[in-house]
């Protein structure tokens, strides 16, 4: 540690590794961190703490489930598929499969991961080296050499309230809402989130290790929407989703209780999947971000009855208010319920902060940081 005179101490990555090995890593989840800086103030609890784990478990379809079979004989290059509940087309490589979550991939992988065996049929293009046009077979995870789970927005910065002007059931990418006006869902969980503990997403970058579905995972560059210069308050926390970065996780470490498929009303699936990251306390700064509390971070209130490209905002809504299960839009007031899982995150939080104390889990900041300088580009 470094320190000026009448100074709190910086830490590095080395400092915070020697603790780690040392057994005395002190790590603390967001909600806890920020107790203890209300107690006994926010310098005090960065000297108590070197570690702050802050976690998500939301809905999100922007995943693909990427499976590398082994070779037939004789080969066969993959045409078209149908595995259990999911279906795709080749020209990913001879036996590659590449299934996004949407169309059957979620369904697929909770079966995978709860020990069934499902039929695989494959159509071949005939080749002089892939001559075989068809296979039938039966698969389980144990006969699947490698595979990922790819999250094309694993963190986002902060997330939205949908609602609805349009009379009767409208349906948005987190499950249906009552409108007009009656019913609004929240995808992000707010305070202890990753996204509103760490500003920017400054923390992570290509190559940090996330705790992904149970299993160590890591962060391959920026998501999907990644849009760090979107509106952000005094305090620096983003105003709308903002940041966002890209999530990879071996399929064969995932722990069925960590994720869930999901069907929504409009007949795509998706995946709740509990994600846990480390913020390293490196200096003061760090930690004062973790203090912001519910009545202080808010996120947008977006229309899904009107389906433009940006979506009109009427308001935006405290997460005190979501919190208490309604919100008011002028007259009207709307109940909230959240479209993630608290549960989930809670779960993914204590077991990334039980991996980091017996040095289960590794401690390193990013090999690069996401770009400060992309903006969400329309399509025309």
């Amino acid at each position: 540690m470094s320190a000026s005179p009448g100074s709190t101490p910086t830490r590095s990555e080395t400092d915070l590794l020697q603790l780690q090995r040392d057994g005395e890593l002190q790590v603390r989840s967001a909600t806890q961190f920020r107790e203890l800086a209300e107690a006994r103030g926010l310098e005090q609890a960065y000297l108590e703490t070197h570690v702050v784990v802050a976690s998500d478990a939301e809905l999100m379809q922007q995943a693909t489930l990427v499976l590398h079979l082994g070779p037939s004989d004789p080969p066969i290059r993959i045409r078209q598929f149908r595995f259990g509940p999911a279906e795709g087309h080749g020209g990913h490589g001879n036996t590659d499969l590449v299934i996004p979550m949407g169309t059957g991939g979620a369904a697929l992988l909770s079966a995978l991961l709860a020990g069934q065996r499902l039929p695989l049929s494959i159509g071949g293009t005939p080749s002089q080296q892939q001559p075989k046009v068809e296979l039938e077979t039966e698969l389980g995870l144990e006969d699947i050499p490698c595979g990922r789970l790819l999250l094309h927005r694993g963190i986002s910065e902060n997330g939205v309230v949908a609602v609805s002007s349009r009379e009767g059931l409208t349906p948005t990418p987190w499950g249906p809402v009552l409108g007009p006006w009656t019913s609004a869902l929240y995808s992000c969980r707010g305070p202890g989130s990753i996204g509103l503990s760490m500003p920017g997403l400054t923390g992570l970058g290509a190559g940090s290790p996330v705790l992904v579905g149970g299993a160590i995972g890591w962060v391959s560059g920026p998501g999907s929407g990644h849009n760090p210069k979107t509106k952000r308050s005094s305090d620096g926390f983003a105003l709308g989703p903002g940041a966002c970065c890209a999530l990879e996780v071996d399929l064969h470490g995932l722990r069925p209780s960590a994720i869930r498929a999901t069907r929504l009303a409009d007949g795509s699936s998706g995946l709740l999947v509990a994600i846990a990251a480390p913020i390293p306390l490196l200096s003061l700064s760090t930690a004062e971000q973790l203090t912001a509390t519910a009545e202080e971070l808010s996120a947008p209130v977006l229309d899904y009855g009107i389906p433009r490209r940006v979506r009109p905002s009427p308001a935006s809504a405290r997460y005190s208010e979501l919190f208490s299960g309604a919100i008011r839009l002028g007259d009207r007031q709307l109940t909230a319920a959240p479209a993630h899982s608290p549960r989930l995150a809670a779960e993914a939080e204590a077991q990334l902060a039980e991996m980091l104390q017996r040095g289960a889990f590794p401690l390193r900041l990013p090999l690069a940081l996401l770009p400060s300088d992309r903006t969400v580009r329309a399509l025309n």
